[in-house]
């Protein structure tokens, strides 16, 4: 089988009536994103922008877990850890990319957040323009947990959300449904998973306002409005270890639990997330802050905790990452900032574009 032919079985495409249609098709993966998928799913999108007759343009997951669960991680373990780290470099351009490309899409850009959407997952869904979620969504970035750091756009959406809800969901990785998922910026609307099949199909004939008013719902309550006093407080602090200082000097028993969460996280992960966070609230435009995440990202190749958090989640799967360094107190503001060094002539450049 050629690279082509294993793309096109990975992202099925299709047309039905006004609507064409992206499927991942990598159920047995979650529909985990790999490079061939991200060329695939551009060239498709190139094809439509000029055709006519699509008039909007639908991205889902086969099967019934979710969406995308992210991009494939083993295969950057595997780079990362014994090739040169050109090949995630590669890849990640291409992504980020494609994440730009989707948020300027001329034209209506439906994403099904159907199940899980995680990581890469949320960079092909959360910036397009109309994000449908379902009460069976679980959206998160959770990179801070294999030791990396948000990408695909994920600090920019995050750094957008109300108060510091994006800080601790960049932070702890947390999962949210869909009610939280409109609160934070992440989602537009609430599709009940069992109305999809008939929203879809009314995709092919009616505009999309019209398909999502016959479907739409209110959805149930979520749990971070109810949360958002204590998490706007502690994490306005200036540094990951103030942040768990006040969390768990708050007395709410979720407050302590956050605190463990963020306390079992890579260190270095956690100080160069808040530190991309505050600078993609000042950056601004998309774009600069997919450049910085480029950044960021390839930097993290070079990381000791990127490959054994791979390694202990998902590889070995003994869920015991040795982080180095172990704490947070070790991890030095000059640790941090080597992720931010501009790349020269390797820069993705995406801000040079627009600016």
């Amino acid at each position: 089988m050629t690279r082509s032919e294993e793309s096109a079985e990975a992202v099925l495409l299709h047309t039905a009536g006004r609507a064409a249609h992206i499927v991942l098709n990598r159920p047995r993966a979650l529909n985990a994103l790999n490079h061939a998928m991200v060329r695939r799913i551009d060239e498709a999108l190139t094809a439509w922008e000029h055709d006519p007759s699509v008039e909007t343009v639908v991205i889902s997951g086969a099967g019934e877990r979710g969406l995308c669960a992210g991009g494939d991680i083993r295969a950057i373990h595997d780079d990362a850890r014994d090739g040169d780290g050109s090949a995630s470099a590669a890849f990640w351009r291409d992504e980020y990319r494609l994440n730009a490309r989707i948020a300027r899409w001329p034209k209506p850009y439906v994403a099904v957040m159907d199940g899980i959407v995680m990581g890469g997952g949320v960079g092909l869904s959360a910036h397009g323009d109309v994000r449908v979620a379902t009460e069976r969504s679980r959206i998160a970035m959770p990179e801070t947990g294999i030791g990396f750091v948000p990408d695909v756009g994920g600090t920019h959406l995050l750094a957008r959300a109300p108060g510091e809800l994006g800080t601790h969901l960049a932070l702890t990785g947390a999962r949210i449904g869909a009610a939280d998922a409109l609160l934070c910026g992440l989602a537009d609307h609430l599709v009940p998973s069992a109305a999809l099949p008939r929203f879809l199909d009314d995709l092919a004939d009616l505009p999309v306002g019209e398909a999502l008013a016959r479907h739409a719902q209110s959805p149930p309550p979520g749990e971070l409005a109810g949360r958002r006093e204590w998490i706007d407080t502690c994490y306005a602090a200036d540094t990951v270890e103030e942040i768990v200082r006040r969390l768990i000097a708050q007395g709410d028993p979720a407050a302590k639990e956050t605190a463990e969460t963020l306390l079992a996280k890579s260190p270095t992960s956690l100080k160069v997330t808040l530190a991309a966070l505050r600078r993609a609230r000042r950056l601004g435009s998309l774009e600069r802050v997919l450049d910085q995440e480029y950044r960021v990202s390839c930097a993290a190749l070079t990381t000791h905790d990127l490959v054994e958090g791979i390694r202990a989640q998902v590889v070995d799967k003994d869920r015991t990452p040795r982080w180095s360094p172990a704490t947070l107190a070790e991890v030095t503001d000059s640790d941090v900032e080597r992720f931010f060094t501009p790349l020269g002539p390797h820069e993705l450049g995406l801000a040079a574009g627009t600016d």
